[in-house]
């Protein structure tokens, strides 16, 4: 009866050991590394919805995250909106939610710089917010940096090396060099078709793109220690034909960045 009673209790024991060791490997599922991709509008992730394989999407404030796996890489999809607020909202909330090791931004642009075209693609090196300041009877003053932020002085946000690079060469393989420029893409809460102000955004801020989420995606990833990069295909040049090119090339610019994220993710360790 003992030698029974032992063989019964080192049953349950086996099979709680099993049980356990079951839910911690499903809870280490569950609290997987995932790479955050994240646009300002669904045509900016169209293609990569249709290509990931997505296991769920939550909804949170609105805003949905498409949680699946892409070419191999476990991934965080969302469309967060247009503007600086909205895309803010919407990484904050991933890096909240989710275990991201990484964020790549991706979308359109307006060109800024002359060497860029239509369709050409942006990977930014650094970003900043050229309407961010104040106004007087004086015009508008630019303050540079985040007050917020003093441990890390400077004017611009500083994409991860690694990402700009790996971007990059993406995105070479993908248009071709002679379409493919690095440098600092501009951000603000307005659609610019301006000749005049797409001037000032070159001559006072060297930028070579300009935007309307990308700065505001880099303060949220600086404030949580998360590299990432901005990548933008160019939809107009920002001019005073800047919606009639969105308009016909908006989409093919869209997919062309979308294709750049996959091509990213094929290479990425």
């Amino acid at each position: 009866m003992k030698r029974i009673l032992i063989s019964y209790v080192l049953l349950i024991l086996t099979f709680s050991m099993l049980f356990i060791g079951g839910c911690a490997k499903n809870q280490e599922n569950d609290h997987s590394t995932y790479i955050g991709i994240i646009s300002a509008m669904d045509n900016e992730i169209e293609v990569l919805l249709s290509e990931a394989k997505i296991e769920r999407t939550d909804s949170i404030g609105g805003v949905k995250y498409h949680v699946g796996t892409l070419r191999g890489k476990s991934v965080v999809i969302s469309r967060a909106g247009i503007g600086k607020i909205r895309s803010a909202s919407g990484v904050t909330t991933m890096l909240d939610k989710y275990d991201i090791s990484k964020v790549i931004f991706t979308g359109i642009a307006g060109g800024v710089a002359d060497e860029t075209d239509v369709l050409d693609e942006v990977i930014a090196t650094s970003l900043i917010e050229h309407d961010y300041g104040k106004l007087t009877n004086e015009g508008f003053e630019w303050l540079s940096g985040d007050p917020g932020f003093s441990d890390k002085p400077g004017e611009y946000y500083v994409c991860d090396p690694d990402l700009v690079d790996l971007a990059y060469e993406s995105a070479v393989k993908v248009l071709g060099e002679n379409f493919v420029h690095k440098g600092v893409i501009a951000t603000g809460d307005q659609f610019i078709a301006s000749e005049d102000y797409v001037n000032m955004l070159k001559n006072d801020y060297n930028a070579y793109a300009c935007e309307m989420e990308g700065a505001a995606i880099a303060v949220v990833c600086q404030k949580y220690n998360k590299p990432f990069v901005v990548i933008r295909a160019l939809s107009d040049k920002a001019d005073g034909k800047a919606n009639e090119y969105y308009e016909n090339f908006g989409d093919i610019a869209s997919d062309n960045s979308s294709h750049i994220v996959l091509k990213m993710l094929e290479t990425m360790q």
